[in-house]
């Protein structure tokens, strides 16, 4: 079943069209991949999902990107609640300079989603245990999220996310800052969350696309190159500039 449905999207920024004629079904409960040279508007298509391109001024979109079957750039769509249920991690972690814990507390109050002392605590220790941090850092729910590990802090917004009970996560580079081995525990988190969430990946890690996703996309200049299962795309693709650059012959 479908849990985003593209259809005939552009995205123009002032004069220049960055995105040009997009038509992706995404599934629900799958891990999908975004892949393509830089510049290609993969990054631009994923916040076009919880409308983050809205804060730059000049952007104008065109056709439809439907949530769950409601059109999320209808005029009645309310972006809070939208931005709530599509939750976003970006390449850097980006915890707030507060505790570990007045992290997670922060969206559960600003959102209305629970007050009472006793329930975000339960919250934060069952996101925490979501990412598979609470362990490392149940003693530590006081001190600055700043002192983390890079590891810790992108696992933390991850956490940070899920909190508010999102329906779909979208991950933007989220490895780009980490080393080799943190890396690898992200992308086990990921496989983990994917049984409740459904994930969209912007990566230009080739071998993370393959390692993660269930379905990728290549982009090209704006444009929707192809669009299959993962294991299609990077051993049989349709299109020669798939193949291009999944070989590595450019990009």
């Amino acid at each position: 079943m479908s849990k985003i449905e593209i259809k005939n999207f552009n995205l123009f920024y002032s004069d220049f069209q960055a995105l040009k004629n997009i038509n992706i079904s995404i599934e629900d409960k799958r891990i999908t991949a975004m892949i393509g040279p830089s510049g290609c508007g993969k990054s631009t298509l994923l916040r076009s999902l919880n409308r983050i391109n809205d804060t730059i001024d000049g952007v104008r979109v065109e056709g439809e990107i439907n949530i769950d079957g409601e059109n999320i750039y209808a005029e009645k769509i309310d972006i809070d609640i939208l931005r709530r249920n599509v939750g976003m991690v970006f390449q850097r972690p980006n915890p707030f300079p507060i505790s570990v814990r007045d992290n997670i507390a922060f969206g559960l109050l600003v959102n209305r989603i629970a007050s009472k002392k006793s329930v975000i605590d339960e919250i934060v220790m069952q996101s925490l245990a979501s990412v598979l941090l609470w362990d490392d850092i149940k003693d530590k729910l006081k001190k600055s999220a700043l002192s983390l590990t890079l590891e810790q802090q992108q696992r933390l917004c991850i956490a940070r996310v899920i909190a508010v009970r999102p329906k779909i996560i979208l991950l933007d580079e989220p490895c780009s800052s980490l080393d080799p081995v943190s890396t690898q525990k992200i992308e086990e988190l990921m496989i983990k969350l994917k049984e409740q969430y459904t994930i969209v990946i912007v990566t230009h890690n080739m071998q993370q696309a393959a390692r993660v996703s269930d379905d990728t996309a290549f982009m090209l200049l704006g444009e929707l190159i192809e669009f299959d299962k993962t294991s299609k795309i990077f051993t049989n693709p349709s299109q020669k500039e798939t193949d291009d650059y999944v070989s590595g012959r450019f990009g």
